[in-house]
C-alpha cells in the first residue's frame, strides 16, 4: 500500500538482493505487468500492481562517492536505485556534502526521487532532483540495459523523469551533490497573520534563500485565513554553525526520538483536535527570529523523527492533496484556500512553497508558481467531491495535482493538467510496446 494506507493491494513480490538479481527479475513479469518499488513513500497507489510484480529495490543499495574536482562545488556520487536518502546522508554530510533536492522525508530512495523527479524547499533557487543527474542506467522491457542522460537519448531520460517507473527499472544514477560549509542551518523565521502576508513574504524575499516553506493553518478563517509560519534558511559556514558543531563542523546525527502506537483510535484527529494544535503551533512560532541554528533533520525532516506517523490517521488512512498553479493565479490560490478553510479541512499538516521553472520532463510535476500540499483524514464528510471541485479550479488555473501524492484524482484532468501527456505515451511505446510496466496508478488514470 501507498504511504497514506488507503488502498492496499496483493502482487507477488520480489526483493532482489544484488544489481545482478534485480536484472534477472524483469523477464519474470506476470500478464498484469511489473512495477519497480522504492520505500513506498508515494502517498497513493503510485508504487502497487494489484495481481502483477513488484519488485521491491531497497536491498540493492550500493552508492560510491568520487573524487572531487578541486574548487568545483559539487561531488559526483553514483548510486544504486535502492540507495535511500537517508543513508546516504550518513555518509555525505560527515564530508562535508548534501544531496541537491530533498523532500519532506529522507526515506526515498533514489529509483523514487527519479521516478516522481521530488521537489524540496530549494525549488526556487535549485530545481527538481532529476535536474541534478549526470546520467542514469535503465533496464527496458525487452531486458536491454541503456544508459541515458540530458544529453544522451535525452526524450528517455526525461520521460523517465517524473514517469512513475513506467518506462522501465531504474538500476542507478549519477548525481551532482553539492558542497556544504556545516551541517547547520541558519534559519529565520516570520509569522504571517494571512494569507495575503505569507505570500507578500515570499514573494519579496524567496530569492534572498536557497530554502523556504511555510506551515499555513488551513483551519483559520475570516480575516485570518492562511495566517502561516514561514521558515527560509541557508546553510550555516564552519564559523557560524561553530556555537553549536564546536570543531565538529559536520557533524551529523537523525534518528527517531518516538514511534507511533500501533493501534490510534479512529476520530482522534478531527476538527476540535486539529484546531487546537493549529492555534498552539501558529502562536508558539515567533513573530520574528533571525539566523536560528538548526540541525539538517529539524529543518528538512522533522516528520521522520515520529516512527510510523502515518498511522495517527487511524485504520481509515489519509491522503496527501497536493498541487500547483501559475504565479498570477493568486486568486485561485485564495479561493482554494478559503473553500478548505470553510469547509473545516481537519489538516495539521499543510505546506505552501514557491516553485521556480520547470524542467523538459513531460510529467514532472514542479512548474513556476504556488504550490500546497496538505493531507487530509479520508474520513472527512464530503470530502471527496470537494476534492474533485478543487481539482476542477486547479485545472482551470493552468495547474496540476502531483502524481506521486495522488489517489483519487478523475483520469479526464490528467491531460488537461499534464498537456505534453502524449509526448510521454510517445516515449514509453517506444521503449515499452507491450506494456511490461504496469501500476495501479498507471490503470486508475489511463497513462
Amino acid at each position: 500500500m501507498g504511504w497514506g494506507r488507503t488502498a492496499p493491494t496483493a502482487s507477488d513480490l520480489r526483493r532482489p538482493t544484488s544489481a545482478i538479481e534485480l536484472r534477472r527479475a524483469l523477464p519474470t513479469a506476470s500478464a498484469r505487468g511489473l512495477l519497480a518499488r522504492g520505500l513506498g513513500r508515494s502517498y497513493g497507489d503510485a508504487a502497487q500492481n494489484s495481481g502483477g510484480t513488484v519488485i521491491e529495490t531497497t536491498d540493492v543499495d550500493a552508492f560510491t562517492i568520487h573524487e572531487s574536482v578541486p574548487g568545483s562545488s559539487t561531488v559526483l556520487v553514483t548510486a544504486e536505485a535502492g540507495a535511500s536518502i537517508d543513508r546516504m546522508l550518513h555518509a555525505l554530510v560527515p564530508q562535508g556534502l548534501f544531496v541537491p533536492v530533498t523532500p519532506g522525508t529522507r526515506y526515498v530512495t533514489v529509483g523514487g526521487a527519479i521516478a516522481a523527479d521530488i521537489h524540496g524547499k530549494n525549488h526556487h533557487r535549485k530545481g527538481s532532483w532529476c535536474e541534478h543527474l549526470e546520467s542514469l542506467r535503465l533496464q527496458l522491457a525487452d531486458g536491454s540495459v541503456v544508459e541515458v542522460g540530458p544529453d544522451r537519448d535525452p526524450d528517455l531520460f526525461w520521460a523517465t523523469a517524473g514517469g512513475m517507473g513506467l518506462t522501465g527499472v531504474i538500476l542507478e544514477a549519477t548525481i551532482r551533490c553539492p558542497r556544504i560549509g556545516s551541517s547547520r542551518l541558519l534559519v529565520d523565521t516570520d509569522r504571517a497573520p494571512d494569507l495575503d502576508s505569507v505570500l507578500e513574504l515570499m514573494s519579496s524575499g524567496d530569492h534572498a534563500y536557497d530554502y523556504s516553506v511555510a506551515w499555513i493553518d488551513l483551519m483559520a478563517t475570516g480575516r485570518s485565513m492562511g495566517r502561516s509560519v514561514l521558515t527560509r534558511g541557508r546553510f550555516a559556514t564552519a564559523e557560524e554553525a561553530a556555537p553549536k558543531t564546536g570543531r565538529n563542523t559536520f557533524a551529523y546525527k537523525a534518528g527517531v526520538i518516538a514511534n507511533t502506537p500501533p493501534f490510534i483510535p479512529p476520530g482522534l484527529l478531527n476538527k476540535l483536535s486539529i484546531r487546537a494544535f493549529n492555534e498552539l503551533w501558529f502562536r508558539k512560532a515567533p513573530a520574528e527570529r533571525r539566523d536560528e541554528l538548526q540541525t539538517i533533520p529539524t529543518f528538512f525532516h522533522p516528520l521522520d523523527m515520529v516512527g510510523g506517523w502515518n498511522r495517527i490517521y487511524g485504520p481509515g488512512g489519509f491522503l496527501q492533496w497536493q498541487f500547483v498553479i501559475p504565479f498570477g493565479t493568486e486568486a485561485a490560490l485564495t479561493q482554494i484556500i478559503g473553500e478548505l478553510s470553510k469547509a473545516g479541512c481537519t489538516s495539521f499538516l499543510a505546506v505552501l512553497k514557491s516553485f521556480g521553472e520547470g524542467n523538459p520532463a513531460p510529467l514532472s510535476f514542479p512548474a513556476a508558481g504556488w504550490t500546497l500540499a496538505l493531507d487530509i483524514p479520508t474520513g472527512v464528510p464530503g470530502l471527496g467531491p470537494l476534492l474533485d471541485h478543487l481539482d476542477d479550479l486547479v485545472a482551470e488555473a493552468g495547474g496540476r495535482i502531483y502524481l506521486a501524492k495522488d489517489s483519487r484524482m478523475r483520469a479526464e484532468l490528467v491531460g488537461t493538467m499534464y498537456p505534453r501527456l502524449d509526448e510521454w505515451r510517445a516515449v514509453r511505446d517506444r521503449v515499452d510496446p507491450n506494456r511490461v510496466f504496469q501500476s495501479d496508478l498507471a490503470r486508475r488514470l489511463a497513462l
